[in-house]
């Protein structure tokens, strides 16, 4: 019987020592609600960080020249900066903001999306460095003929 108490006890630490102590996130589309109903890339650039002086260095954006299907358009990306959140924007849709990832210390900022565009345009990634700075990189591609659809 002790040897089942002392494995009950075990695994109950086990368990409340894999729990964060508290989890935070907070949800953009309340707290910045025309971040996702700008039109333009510069509109919600400025709506979600109230700038929009960019300074083009510290991101890795990876992307295709051209995408074969504009549905499912990969996006790699990635920065060393100390940042607070790292967003995406495109401009060939009618809403430029497509998502925003919040970080913090422990974060591995290193990202793989799939974001739909119904036409060629630019991808935006923009972080905004714990140094107040807005850290960006831009890649232009083309959607080939049949846009989202493929």
């Amino acid at each position: 019987m002790e040897r089942r108490k002392f494995l009950s006890m075990t695994l109950g630490a086990v368990a409340l020592a894999a729990v964060p102590a508290s989890v935070k996130a907070e949800d953009f589309r309340k707290s910045k609600p025309t971040v996702w109903t700008a039109h333009t890339v510069d509109d919600a650039i400025k709506a979600m960080y109230g700038s929009n002086n960019l300074v083009m260095e510290g991101i890795k954006l990876k992307a295709p020249d051209v995408a074969s299907n504009g549905g499912a358009i990969p996006v790699n990306f990635s920065t060393d900066k100390d940042v607070k959140t790292i967003a995406v924007f495109q401009d060939a849709n009618p809403e430029a903001a497509v998502l925003v990832v919040e970080t913090n210390k422990y974060s591995v900022n290193k990202y793989s999306v799939k974001i739909k565009m119904a036409k060629s345009g630019t991808i935006t990634i923009v972080a905004q460095g714990n140094d107040g700075k807005l850290y960006a990189a831009k890649k232009t591609l083309d959607v080939a003929l049949g846009g989202c659809e493929g």
